[in-house]
């Protein structure tokens, strides 16, 4: 059973906008952390946006006041976690996964690593 499942992604020109969703599969106190992260070629993976389990949001510096991660139809066995880019810049390219957990110290600054299920990517790529 996977337990994430993502959709969404694709191709865009700079300035537009794209929506990622990752199909959650796990109860309410194994993702009490949720975050999306990203990893250009060549390039580390960074976290843009994570939410905790009280709903609180926090984002990467150069991705804030342009993205938002939500969650919905959420119940105790099952949520959809939802990344909406806006005004995307031809830096966001990149391959982005969601990831979820137990981890109670959930932030922007939380890295993958420390989450126990991940989802298979989507390509975002933003163009000139």
């Amino acid at each position: 059973q996977r337990h994430l499942v993502e959709s969404g992604g694709g191709s865009v020109q700079a300035g537009g906008s794209l929506r990622l969703s990752c199909a959650v599969s796990l109860n309410i106190y194994e993702r009490t952390c949720m975050l999306w992260f990203r990893q250009a070629t060549g390039k580390g993976r960074e976290t843009v946006a994570a939410i905790d389990s009280a709903g609180t949001a926090t984002y990467r510096d150069s991705v804030q006041g342009r993205f938002s991660i939500s969650q919905d139809n959420a119940d105790n066995a099952k949520t959809t976690l939802i990344l909406q880019m806006d005004n995307l810049k031809v830096e966001d390219t990149a391959m982005y996964y969601c990831a979820v957990g137990r981890y109670f110290l959930c932030g922007a600054t939380t890295q993958a690593d420390q989450l126990a299920y991940w989802g298979q990517g989507a390509q975002v790529s933003v163009s000139s």
